[in-house]
């Protein structure tokens, strides 16, 4: 009787348990990761930009707004590190991927810089797997590509639909390896086909298939399009929009989001706009004008496009009663993009075409794409890492708390420490086999009921071709590469976080404070000295030759 009574009271307990374990999955929400592609920080219209974009107005106005959140300033080490909620160098990533050459650890045995994801890494797809969600990505990769278990399906993702590099032209993605599904390339025959609506579409199909498949089963979506990265290319209807509206040239275009950037809170207004760095509009002759009004045209319609499949993302979660549960985080990779010409590169005759591959909107407009902050994608100056970053989740956020500025700063292995927090999932010490790095971030909850706290108190820093920089409390120490020079700046990014005036002379304390920071931190993670980066490549170059 005895033994019958202890069975009957164990079954119980099982009986609650797992009703205790199907209640926490239930509760536990869905999270939705959503990056674009070299956008500027003053883009989108919630972060003080002229282009269209009201559904991340609208989840900005129903959210939080962080605007001293921070990305790596390059597209793949910043995809390293918001995976892994590690530093890049610790991610594989310390540099480029693989191939091209450049990816410098790849057969040298650099670890750090072998240019594809490491195996002592684990990415929030696999973390979230394990924990009983199902995982998801559609877009772009940009984290190795040169063999198939450097591929998303192998790094914790049950679906993929997207482009494994780093670029493709958005109507044809046809280099280098095109569109692949799961682990397979697959060709292209919709003459319609355009990156960012389909990557959109295959997002809302993976959500609806596995909430058919079991409706209680959290599910994590990575979206990352490729969308603003060249080449700018967008539907023509998009484009015929904005054709005309910058005819009046960079100049008036910054000033503009200057002052609404002022108005709105999203900068100080005794912050100082950064000077021009381009040539006057007005310099210009009026074919060259036309073709430049074109390409931001193109640019900005390439935005709103995205935008407007994010409406079309939150609708579907919406329909399917799913909205509420759900986090939306969305960010950008890096500044702004000025590589290639200051007045654009790619022939002007392909511009409204379906061809084109390096088609870009030149470093002027993208100058006035990171208004007010100095540099661009590649450097550590706030114009190459400073991102605008939305988190929406109406059952987690308090209603209070809609459309508050956060102006904590945080950086991207935070949100690994965040998804781990809401979720309740375990970062692993041991991962298949293999010793795992500690992440390196916080979660970012804290600023949820707080806009005013800081969750850093510890320094946190870059690292990028040379180019380094710390950020601990109000300052922030950052150098731009020249070979044999040691030119540290330092500013207060309460007062001055365009960098206008810098303090080295001023506070030499706190300077060689910081540099003693950021030669620790380097060492500890083994970031090659740039030089030596060089010379590697030099290298591998001439064996290619």
């Amino acid at each position: 009787m005895v033994g019958k009574v202890l069975i009957f009271i164990s079954l119980l307990f099982l009986a609650s348990c797992k009703k205790n374990e199907v209640e926490t999955t239930k509760q536990r929400p869905n999270i939705i990761l959503i990056m674009s592609d070299d956008m500027g920080y003053s883009d989108i219209s919630p972060f003080g930009g002229e282009i269209d974009t009201p559904n991340l107005t609208k989840l900005a106005d129903e959210g939080l707004k962080f605007t001293q959140f921070y990305n790596t300033g390059r597209c793949c080490p910043t995809r390293a590190s918001l995976l892994t909620g590690c530093y890049p160098q610790e991610a594989g990533v310390g540099h480029m991927t693989n191939p091209p050459s450049n990816a410098v650890g790849h057969n040298y045995g650099v670890l750090e810089y072998q240019g594809y994801l490491s195996k002592n890494t684990v990415t929030i797809a696999e973390v979230l797997k394990a924990s009983g969600y199902t995982t998801m990505m559609a877009g772009k990769w940009h984290l190795g590509y040169e063999n198939i278990d450097q591929w998303p399906m192998q790094r914790g993702f049950d679906n993929f639909y997207g482009i494994v590099p780093g670029a493709a032209n958005l109507f044809k993605p046809v280099h280098p390896r095109g569109i692949v599904s799961g682990n397979e390339k697959i060709e292209i025959t919709d003459p319609d086909f355009y990156t960012t609506d389909v990557f959109t579409d295959n997002a809302i199909q993976f959500i609806n298939q596995s909430k058919n498949k079991s409706a209680d089963k959290p599910f994590f979506l990575y979206l990352a399009y490729n969308a603003p990265h060249w080449p700018i290319q967008a539907p023509q209807e998009v484009v015929d929009k904005y054709k005309g509206k910058y005819k009046e040239g960079w100049q008036k275009l910054r000033l503009e989001r200057y002052e609404r950037m002022k108005k709105m809170g999203i900068i100080n207004s005794d912050w100082q706009l950064t000077p021009q760095d381009s040539r006057d509009w007005d310099s210009l002759d009026e074919d060259k004008k036309k073709e430049m009004d074109l390409r931001m045209a193109i640019y900005a319609a390439m935005v709103d496009r995205m935008d407007q499949n994010i409406g079309r993302l939150v609708d579907s979660l919406k329909t399917n009663n799913l909205f509420d549960n759900t986090i939306i985080m969305f960010l950008n990779d890096n500044g702004a993009c000025a590589e290639f010409s200051e007045l654009a590169d790619g022939p002007a005759a392909q511009l409204e075409t379906k061809e084109g591959y390096i088609l870009t909107y030149g470093s002027a407009w993208a100058n006035a794409s990171n208004t007010p902050y100095r540099e661009y994608k590649h450097w550590l100056h706030e114009g190459g890492i400073a991102t605008p970053f939305i988190i929406h989740w109406p059952n987690g956020i308090e209603a209070k708390m809609n459309g508050k500025i956060i102006n904590g700063y945080g950086f991207l292995p935070d949100i690994m420490a965040t998804v781990l927090d809401v979720s309740n999932a375990d970062y692993p010490l041991n991962f298949n086999n293999n010793a795992i790095v500690p992440m390196s971030g916080k979660s970012l909850v804290p600023l949820w009921n707080n806009a005013e706290k800081q969750i850093h108190s510890e320094p946190i820093f870059w690292e990028h071709e040379g180019n380094k920089a710390v950020r601990m409390g109000k300052y922030k120490l950052v150098q731009k590469w020249e070979k044999d020079q040691n030119n540290w700046e330092l500013y207060n990014m309460d007062n001055d976080r365009t960098e206008m005036h810098n303090l080295i002379q001023e506070m030499p304390e706190k300077a060689t404070e910081m540099i003693g920071y950021y030669d620790s931190w380097a060492t500890r993670i083994k970031v090659l000295p740039w030089n030596e980066v060089l010379s590697i490549i030099e290298e591998k170059n001439n064996q290619h030759n």
